[in-house]
């Protein structure tokens, strides 16, 4: 039965990533991580599930990812990665992580580490993985076609986030337990610089093409702090207007997701206070704060399309960054609503992949 379940589903998968649309022939999916919200299956479940860009985010189908054994807990989903070089997708949770083959949905392998796993990045080329343990004591670098670890970089902070340079250089780590961002050297896999401090503990954070400048939310912050990835240096501190903090859902961060469009003209922030997301003028230091776009329910995380067209709020609220309107809501195959802080666009033409998004709302101005 699970052969021909699995069967079926590597034939839909090869059919949708056949199918092509507009002049490039390109064809743009949506990829969404389940439980993406902590373990809450009320979400969309447990798997990867692929929506339709070009068809108005219909669902197309939903990828396998583990079973979760009767009278067990799902695990957590804790981040997604993918590479168009390989056509590989990653995903991991608090205890492990999986490659799946993005052309036909096979899982290729599927292993545990040591202390676990948190939110990792994918070098461009698609060889290295940065996977941070969970909440724990180090980075593990990983050899992205087998799952092997390459070596460890101990940092004690705390291992949680991790942005890897738009050139493959640097490889940014956020410690929930301390103030400074840590940079990696690509190359020799070791910390040489670190920016901060910061007043509190990072979380979520972003950075520009050029590798600059860092964003970071952090806690007991509405609205987010800016550092100097040249000098190390802590530049300044932007709160929220007109909007106060209150209880907040999850996280115990008002402010729990940060991004820059791609052309790096705004920077999108959420207030989970106050189920919304404020979107600054970033072509300004220090940003300024321009407009408010209300959520349907706690926003945890925020990110953009490939072209900078929509935002993808972990709502499953799909944005129109020209208008500010809500353009779109994700719903699974059982008319569910689907929520997710684990996403990422993926971009196929003939069967092929061609382009890779990217969990964080990274700049991409080089």
């Amino acid at each position: 039965m699970l052969l021909r379940i699995f069967a079926a589903s590597a034939l839909a998968t090869a059919a949708m990533l056949t199918a092509s649309s507009g002049s490039t022939g390109e064809h743009h999916y949506l990829y969404v991580a389940e439980p993406g919200i902590r373990n809450y299956v009320e979400y969309g479940g447990v798997g990867v599930l692929v929506f339709d860009i070009d068809n108005g985010y219909k669902f197309v189908k939903r990828i396998p990812t583990w079973e979760t054994p009767a009278g067990k807990e799902p695990e957590n989903v804790k981040g997604i990665a993918a590479s168009a070089v390989t056509g590989r997708l990653y995903v991991t949770t608090f205890n492990r992580m999986a490659a799946f083959d993005i052309s036909t949905g096979r899982k290729i392998w599927d292993r545990a580490y040591e202390a676990g796993c948190d939110r990792m990045a994918i070098s461009p080329d698609g060889k290295i993985l940065y996977v941070p343990s969970f909440e724990g004591p180090h980075w593990a670098v990983v050899d992205a076609f087998t799952g092997d670890v390459i070596t460890k970089i101990v940092t004690k902070s705390g291992s949680h986030n991790t942005i890897y340079s738009r050139d493959g250089s640097r490889v940014y780590m956020a410690g929930l337990r301390s103030t400074y961002l840590s940079v990696a050297d690509a190359k020799t896999h070791t910390v040489v610089e670190t920016v901060g401090p910061f007043s509190k503990p990072i979380r979520p954070f972003t950075v520009n093409g050029r590798g600059t400048l860092v964003f970071v939310n952090v806690n007991d912050c509405p609205g987010f702090e800016v550092g100097d990835l040249r000098t190390g240096k802590f530049l300044c501190r932007v709160e929220f207007t007109g909007y106060k903090p209150g209880p907040l859902k999850r996280h115990g961060c008002p402010s729990h997701g940060i991004a820059l469009t791609p052309d790096e003209k705004e920077l999108w922030v959420v207030d989970g206070a106050n189920n919304a997301v404020h979107v600054f003028d970033a072509t300004v230091m220090p940003p300024r704060q321009v407009t408010t776009i209300h959520l349907r329910d706690f926003p945890g995380w925020i990110s953009f399309s490939i072209d900078g067209r929509h935002a993808y709020a972990s709502t499953g609220e799909i944005i129109d960054t020209q208008t500010k309107q809500v353009v779109a809501a994700l719903t699974d195959e059982t008319g569910r609503q689907v929520q997710s802080e684990k996403l990422l666009e993926i971009v196929v033409r003939n069967g092929k992949v061609t382009r890779a998004g990217n969990q964080f709302g990274i700049g991409a101005v080089e």
